[in-house]
């Protein structure tokens, strides 16, 4: 096909940090007096949005109290630096390597539920920053995945049209966000997540990004 876009999610599919969240959410969780597991935690927090996390996690933890959405994010930030230590092993380096090739002939973005400060990070970890055209992160669409607003927005920006877009997504309702938005999906499925994915009606699904053939399969 010939692509006007490719959109990635981060969290599982450019980098491998969503587990790591997840420890520290407990971490957080249990300390304000609940007692949480990270099996519990991890269907909260996988591929959605950091706003839609907060939200479920207030309504099912009173405890948390009135802290806002950005004030928990500082404090969770504390609690997540203890486990991000190895930054080389958080990237996905066959990701990386398909993202500098195809931003070569299409421009690239980075549609993610992590806030915009944590996106421009992990890009720059990554060393992918200038390889962007876009990046889309919690609170700069209207809703978060399953919903498709934050992949219609970047295509919409981008000035491509939904069906000349590619999605790569690593979870259930990534997946369904990109088919939702009438794009095509890469489902990424590394074995490696914790919870198990759905990923029904992607157009490919490989374990590693190296697997596709891009001047095989892309214009």
């Amino acid at each position: 096909m010939k692509v006007g876009a490719f959109l990635f999610d981060l969290d599982g599919t450019l980098v491998d940090t969503e587990t790591l969240w997840a420890r520290a959410i407990v971490d957080m969780v249990n300390d304000r007096g609940a007692k949480v597991s990270l099996d519990s935690i991890l269907p909260t927090v996988i591929g959605r949005s950091w706003l839609d996390i907060d939200r479920d996690l207030h309504a099912r933890f009173p405890m948390l109290g009135n802290t806002t959405c950005e004030e928990d994010a500082v404090i969770l930030r504390e609690y997540y630096l203890k486990y991000a230590t190895d930054k080389e092993a958080m990237k996905i380096s066959p990701s990386i390597e398909f993202l500098k090739k195809v931003s070569t002939f299409a421009p690239c973005a980075i549609v993610s539920g992590s806030p915009h400060d944590d996106i421009i990070a992990a890009a720059k970890l990554c060393g992918i920053e200038n390889d962007l055209s876009l990046v889309l992160g919690a609170g700069e669409y209207e809703r978060g995945k399953p919903d498709p607003s934050g992949y219609l927005k970047a295509a919409s920006i981008l000035h491509v049209e939904p069906e000349a877009c590619v999605v790569i997504e690593d979870s259930t309702v990534g997946v369904s966000a990109g088919l939702q938005a009438g794009m095509k999906v890469i489902a990424l499925d590394r074995g490696t997540s914790a919870v198990r994915q759905n990923y029904a009606g992607a157009t490919w699904k490989v374990s590693s990004l190296s697997e596709i053939d891009i001047d095989k399969e892309f214009e």
